[in-house]
């Protein structure tokens, strides 16, 4: 199963993703959970980047909250709302929001 996560808020997430499975998981960072692309806390980043599913940011959000596509950690690709529903429909047969 191809499993697309989208994650809207930011809080500790790892406990939650860490119990999903799936062949594919695609994480996609939406509203707030743009956050855990972009804040570094105690220099470390968010244990969210460190699974290895793909995973996304929505370039509108993370302009609405005042950072660049340049404030993205390197392992985060950003995506559009087009990008988005081309995911949704095309790379992952079904889709949670956590």
């Amino acid at each position: 199963m191809r499993l697309g996560i989208i994650v809207s808020d930011y809080r500790n997430m790892d406990a939650t993703l860490s119990r999903l499975n799936a062949e594919r998981m695609g994480v996609i960072l939406v509203s707030n959970g743009i956050y855990h692309a972009t804040i570094k806390e105690a220099g470390m980043t968010s244990p969210v980047l460190g699974f290895t599913h793909e995973i996304y940011a929505l370039t509108e959000d993370i302009q609405t909250r005042g950072f660049s596509d340049s404030d993205i950690d390197k392992r985060v690709k950003t995506i559009t709302y087009d990008d988005l529903v081309d995911l949704i429909f095309n790379d992952y047969e079904k889709v949670i929001w956590i």
